[in-house]
């Protein structure tokens, strides 16, 4: 084990941390308002009685930017932590299919799923997490039977009072960042080298956003509102949620009469 010096840490985050804000603008070029639309429940929008185009437009561009933001950072924040136990434990990147994290330490061979934050998912993908585990442990016993192996869930944040799963052991915040690191204070170290040139940063996402709010407001207004300006509520259903797809509707009534 090596003492982990912050300063390798730093420069990581200050080289790497620009991928973060690449990509979190690289979602919205990417972003289409009809497969937005598509996947939002209208009906929401309608009992929260929202009556303005840049109102709806706001709600599903914060939506998708929220969530995709958890995920491309927990995958940002999976390369810090493999990177930080490369240079205590020399840990590396997995080769087995679902586990994130491999390394040794005390005579044991740790494997780790590296999360964002604790509560990340449901009772199924938590069975799943189990038996990506246990098949994780038969590949690493098929060179070594006798290798003690303990699996660990790993969350970059939060915190569970109850660690041990049974079949592998859950660790959040504080905890996560002490065991691949030693340093039990690296959870409040993180936070200052993070903020590298955030300001810089956000104000080239804030113009992207307010591009992507003007011109899907405009789209929205051109295809959902009628000549009063009035949310045409039906045809936003119809595109959400129609078996058939509208334009295939208009373009054989009698398929659509049938339906």
């Amino acid at each position: 084990m090596e003492k982990l010096n912050l300063k390798d840490v730093t420069q990581y985050v200050e080289k790497n941390i620009g991928t973060f804000h690449e990509k979190r603008i690289q979602s919205l070029d990417g972003l289409k308002l009809i497969k937005v639309l598509k996947r939002k429940n209208p009906y929401l929008f309608k009992a929260k009685y929202v009556l303005t185009a840049e109102k709806i437009i706001n709600g599903i561009v914060d939506a998708h930017i929220s969530s995709n933001e958890e995920t491309i950072f927990g995958d940002w924040l999976e390369g810090l932590a493999i990177f930080i136990n490369g240079k205590v434990y020399n840990g590396r990147k997995s080769g087995i299919p679902n586990i994130d994290l491999e390394f040794d330490n005390n005579d044991t061979r740790y494997i780790v799923t590296i999360k964002s934050g604790p509560n990340w998912g449901n009772s199924s993908q938590i069975k799943k997490l189990a038996s990506d585990f246990k098949t994780a442990k038969k590949t690493l016993r098929t060179s070594n039977s006798k290798l003690n192996i303990v699996a660990v869930n790993g969350c970059c944040y939060g915190r569970d009072n109850n660690p041990d799963k049974g079949d592998y052991f859950k660790y959040c915040g504080q905890k996560f960042w002490e065991f691949i690191s030693g340093d039990p204070n690296l959870y409040t170290e993180l936070i200052e080298p993070l903020g590298h040139k955030a300001k810089e940063r956000n104000d080239d996402f804030v113009q992207s956003y307010s591009q992507m709010i003007n011109k899907f407001t405009k789209e929205f207004t051109t295809d959902f509102c009628d000549e009063d300006g009035a949310i045409k509520w039906k045809e936003i259903v119809e595109l959400n949620s129609a078996t058939v797809a509208p334009s295939k509707q208009k373009a054989n009534p009698a398929k659509r009469a049938n339906a």
